[in-house]
């Protein structure tokens, strides 16, 4: 145990605390002299009295004031949880459509190889459909890159 003396309007106490406490319970003395000072006339109790009354009204503010945001935190976390689930479908998405668009490519170059090459068949639109394919899938790859 620790022994503190405090000085409140103008008046000496002795006061034990755990130790450790002393420096907080000095500044919160100084809190409660600061508002005992500012109390007009009166008897050390009456100003003791209207400095303590001051002092809770200021507390059951300030426990208002954090009641009302904590509604608010919980509403911006749950909109955080809902934009980062959607953000990792939405990521999925685009990872199996690149795969998709690879299976696509890979088949087609598969159909390309194994087809008879004969001036009749349609290298041209077999070589427009591959160039297609293969923007898509480099536009889906672009897409999933920018995603953290």
């Amino acid at each position: 145990m620790a022994d503190v003396k405090l000085t409140i309007a103008g008046r000496p106490y002795d006061v034990h605390c755990a130790d450790g406490e002393e420096a907080q319970l000095i500044q919160l003395a100084s809190v409660v002299d600061e508002k005992v000072r500012t109390m007009p006339g009166g008897t050390e109790i009456r100003q003791m009295l209207f400095a303590a009354l001051m002092l809770a009204d200021e507390v059951q503010e300030a426990r208002g004031k954090v009641e009302k945001s904590e509604p608010q935190s919980d509403s911006l976390r749950a909109a955080i949880a809902l934009a980062e689930s959607r953000e990792a479908a939405a990521r999925d998405e685009l990872r199996a459509a690149v795969a998709r668009e690879q299976a696509a490519l890979k088949e087609l170059e598969a159909a390309r190889h194994s087809a008879p090459t004969t001036a009749a068949s349609a290298t041209p639109s077999n070589n427009r459909a591959l160039l297609q394919i293969a923007d898509r899938i480099e536009a889906l790859a672009a897409k999933v890159e920018q995603i953290p």
